[in-house]
């Protein structure tokens, strides 16, 4: 956990010094759970005026296998309707899967990234069999196997 450390130390240093608009850094009291709040800064309908919850979640071989990153849902915190974001804020995102993964990456662009994905949205709908999956998931986000076949959204 040492290098998992040093490199999470760096880390929050960077983001209590400044964070890109619309991340907000809402706890990080350890080196394994951190909760992050984003907006979508355009005008996409479909997250106007909405914050988000984020809970990354860092193992002891971070940065060298990506953190387990979920949206959280809270009374004034939804889960965002995405065709990537299931109901229960599991995400399916190649960058946060072992294919994807790089240890360049880090909590700032992690963030970005959704808010991203979230702005170029424009289907205000969950992904495919979205209620079977979340009945039935019993896996930790990063032991699912993601078959990333759509790029558009």
């Amino acid at each position: 956990m040492a290098f998992a450390t040093k490199r999470l130390g760096k880390e929050l240093k960077k983001l209590h010094e400044s964070l890109p608009p619309g991340i907000e850094l809402v706890s990080a009291e350890d080196f394994q759970d951190w909760l992050l709040d984003i907006r979508v800064l355009d005008a996409n309908p479909l997250y106007l005026n909405q914050t988000y919850r984020l809970k990354f979640k860092f193992s002891a071989q971070y940065p060298i296998e990506p953190p387990e990153v979920v949206f959280v849902n809270t009374k004034d915190r939804p889960i965002p309707m995405h065709p990537h974001i299931y109901s229960n804020g599991i995400i399916c995102l190649d960058l946060l899967g072992s294919q994807g993964w790089t240890p360049i990456q880090n909590v700032e662009s992690i963030c970005m990234s959704l808010q991203s994905m979230l702005t170029g949205n424009s289907k205000n709908e969950r992904p495919e069999g979205d209620q079977q999956f979340v009945a039935n998931n019993r896996r930790r986000p990063r032991d699912i196997d993601f078959y990333y076949h759509d790029n558009t959204v």
